[in-house]
């Protein structure tokens, strides 16, 4: 299986261009039939990039690095 690890901030930033190029980049990541491998977040650039793999039917995997 090929993955693409991705991590990106938790807020979305000032720009909506941001949040909407995480999305595309989601997307792209699943329509390219790679699974996403991020760091665990639902809100944010990292929540966005994953919405957009799973809208576009790919498979999600989320970490969360413990303390």
């Amino acid at each position: 299986m090929k993955a693409v690890c991705v991590f990106g901030g938790a807020r979305s930033g000032r720009n909506p261009a941001y949040g909407n190029a995480a999305e595309k980049l989601g997307a792209l990541i699943a329509q390219r039939g790679c699974a996403l491998v991020y760091g665990g977040g639902s809100i944010g650039l990292m929540g966005r990039v994953a919405n957009g793999a799973l809208n576009a039917g790919g498979s999600v995997t989320g970490g969360c690095p413990r303390r």
